[in-house]
C-alpha cells in the first residue's frame, strides 16, 4: 500500500507532463503541415560543384 502513495502521485504528475508537453506543442505549430514535411526526405541531394582540374 506504502507503494501506491508513491505511485499514485508520480503517475499524475508524468500524465500532467504529457499533457503540457502536447499543448504545448500544438501552441507553437509542431502539428503544422504534416503531410509536406515528410517530403524533404525523398528528394534527391543537389550535385555538389565541380572542382576545377589542376594542371598537370
Amino acid at each position: 500500500m506504502s507503494v501506491s502513495l508513491l505511485l499514485i502521485p508520480l503517475g499524475l504528475l508524468l500524465l500532467a507532463a504529457a499533457v503540457g508537453a502536447f499543448f504545448w506543442a500544438v501552441n507553437n505549430d509542431q502539428f503544422e503541415d504534416l503531410d509536406h514535411v515528410a517530403d524533404g526526405a525523398a528528394e534527391d541531394d543537389p550535385a555538389p560543384p565541380a572542382l576545377p582540374k589542376e594542371p598537370p
